[in-house]
């Protein structure tokens, strides 16, 4: 199970997701980004900063 928290990336967000892996991290925390924060431009950099805040539960 991989799990991140929103606020890791985006300051004050108190957002968790859990996952079986980065793929449903990422489907969870796109949306999340979209709908709560205005983020629609999911850049390379956005991308790795997620990825390196995903730990194993």
């Amino acid at each position: 199970m991989k799990t991140f928290a929103c606020g890791d990336v985006i300051p004050g967000c108190g957002a968790r997701f859990s996952a079986a892996d980065e793929d449903g991290i990422f489907s969870q925390a796109a949306a999340r980004a979209a709908a709560e924060h205005g983020v629609t431009d999911i850049t390379p950099e956005l991308i790795q900063s997620v990825r390196n805040h995903i730990v194993s539960a």
